[in-house]
């Protein structure tokens, strides 16, 4: 019986580590007939905000209303304050079938997301479904139709031939300019920002006087030009040159000379104290804000964290420097073909064995495109309603319209970045989305991230640098592992949880004691053996 025991608990772990190692999926989704309206429903929404309490509101707000239209499916937000957290916490329960039902997201993100079996619902039947679609006859809101959806930040939740996810909010990066200090250097502003000019003012603006003080400013601080986002920096980079950086099939093609020489540009600025980065200074707006950098970039979904009068600003008053503040479109090096990214959060549905409990949760992300919740969140922040129907409402123009009235709906700098978006849709562009594809992103930063480091370290940055720097940010990201579908990263996957290590830890134990006690069971026998 003893040894019986022993057996079954044997099963019992092995079973555990089949479940730990992943799930073999579900069966794809299937649109039923009707929605059963006579169930209850409890669906689970995971967002993120910028640590905004306006933002919560708007959440929870929507949340309201959308229950107050479907009495039968309740609402369970859980909030993030990092995209990062929520893509790790999918991961990790994909293997068991616990993901949320709706989740704001990234193409990059889902594209992961999709090596569990039919994990993602594909939308583009539900957008289509003349009663529960886009438009449709029997949604209980007014929901906008597929072609009132902007048609470039739809698409970009286009991979592998479907839609997985629809847009919620977009947004581009900007370059929150300290107009004042640029003409206290004898320069003009031009109409556009080139990477000449931008280097050439920051290098400018290093001028000390015999004291130490930096001219421009008077202060012992100054870094003229902080990137937030290096990995936007350098796939930028790439893209207005005209050079690679991936294929829709997943081929890594980020290393190569024009990526070399780009680093060798940050690196001889990085040398001066002319250029640094959010992950090895601190945010850019505090630095503006201070005036001790001139050039921030940083996501137009930054915008009211930055200028003198910033109603997030996160510096003490005292620290506040004056100066007018102008909002640009990102460095070019064609000013007359200007190119930035498109990037912003978007939501998709996750598949569940109840097909009735998926249509529920469609129904609640479709509500999230309706003019309420679209306007209401983007006067948050720089972002833009991802619908023309929303962006040509009387609410959202009368809102554009009132530029400066005062620093908090109406903040001039919030209200300039969303224009410059709304301006420049057309001159847009996003990266291929693969399994691996974030794992790229990440990598594509890493480079300016190291290059920096190493200047600062007083290291060459030569070919011999970048030859070795270019096989270590490819081993640590697994980019050689055949790029597409297997080029999944350290970063791809995130860490392991702490409760996956402590179940794991567990299991590893009772093994050692199974060991032991099948063990001990043989000497005894053997003993009784001996003794016969």
């Amino acid at each position: 019986m003893r040894k019986l025991l022993a057996l079954l608990l044997t099963l019992c772990c092995l079973l555990s580590l089949c479940a730990c190692h992943g799930s073999r999926g579900m069966e794809p989704f299937a649109m039923p007939e009707n929605f059963d309206e006579s169930r209850q429903y409890e669906i689970s929404f995971w967002a993120k905000n910028d640590t905004n309490l306006t933002q919560v509101a708007i959440y929870e707000q929507a949340i309201a209303d959308f229950e107050a239209l479907y009495p039968n499916i309740k609402v369970n937000l859980r909030l993030y304050t990092d995209y990062g957290r929520i893509y790790n916490d999918v991961i990790t329960n994909i293997a068991t079938n616990t993901t949320p039902n709706v989740c704001i997201t990234y193409p990059d993100h889902i594209a992961t997301y999709l090596t569990g079996v039919n994990t993602v619902v594909p939308l583009d039947g539900l957008f289509d479904h003349p009663e529960y679609g886009l438009g449709g006859n029997a949604v209980r809101f007014d929901s906008p139709t597929r072609a009132e959806i902007v048609p470039q930040f739809l698409q970009e939740c286009a991979f592998d031939g479907y839609h997985y996810a629809i847009p919620y909010m977009r947004s581009t990066e900007a370059c929150y300019v300290n107009k004042t200090f640029v003409e206290k250097l004898g320069f003009t502003l031009p109409e556009k920002l080139t990477w000449d000019f931008v280097w050439e003012v920051s290098e400018a603006a290093m001028a000390q006087d015999a004291e130490g003080n930096f001219a421009v400013n008077r202060q012992k601080v100054m870094i003229p030009f902080i990137y937030k986002s290096t990995d936007n920096m350098m796939i930028q980079l790439l893209r207005q040159q005209g050079a690679d950086y991936s294929t829709a099939e997943g081929d890594i093609l980020l290393f190569h000379d024009t990526t070399r020489q780009s680093l060798k540009t940050i690196a001889e600025h990085a040398a001066t104290g002319a250029f640094s980065t959010f992950k090895i200074s601190s945010y850019p707006a505090n630095f503006l804000n201070a005036g001790q950098c001139i050039f921030a970039i940083d996501s137009t979904g930054g915008a009211t964290w930055m200028g003198s009068d910033a109603p997030l600003c996160d510096i003490a008053e005292d620290k506040l420097v004056q100066f007018e503040t102008a909002v640009m479109t990102i460095p070019q090096f064609d000013p007359k073909k200007p190119v930035m990214i498109s990037q912003g959060p978007s939501m998709c549905v996750f598949n569940k064995s109840d097909p009735q409990e998926v249509l529920a949760s469609w129904l609640f992300a479709q509500f999230m495109l309706t003019d309420g919740v679209q306007i209401a969140y983007a006067q948050t922040e720089g972002y833009v309603p991802v619908t023309s129907k929303a962006q040509n409402t009387q609410v959202y123009q009368d809102y554009l319209s009132r530029e400066g009235e005062d620093n908090q709906l109406y903040y001039d700098i919030k209200l300039k970045a969303s224009k410059l978006l709304l301006d420049n849709v057309d001159n847009t562009f996003v990266t291929p989305v693969f399994n691996g594809s974030a794992s790229l992103r990440d990598a594509s930063g890493q480079l300016i991230e190291n290059t920096v480091k190493s200047t600062r370290r007083g290291e060459m940055i030569d070919d011999a640098y970048l030859d070795k720097l270019f096989d270590s940010v490819t081993s640590l990201y697994r980019l050689d592992q055949g790029g597409g579908t297997s080029a999944v990263g350290k970063q791809e996957l995130g860490e392991l949880p702490s409760a996956a290590k402590a179940l794991l830890g567990t299991l590893a134990l009772v093994w050692v004691c199974i060991g032991l006690y099948l063990l001990r069971e043989w000497r005894k026998g053997k003993k009784i053996e001996k003794n016969d």
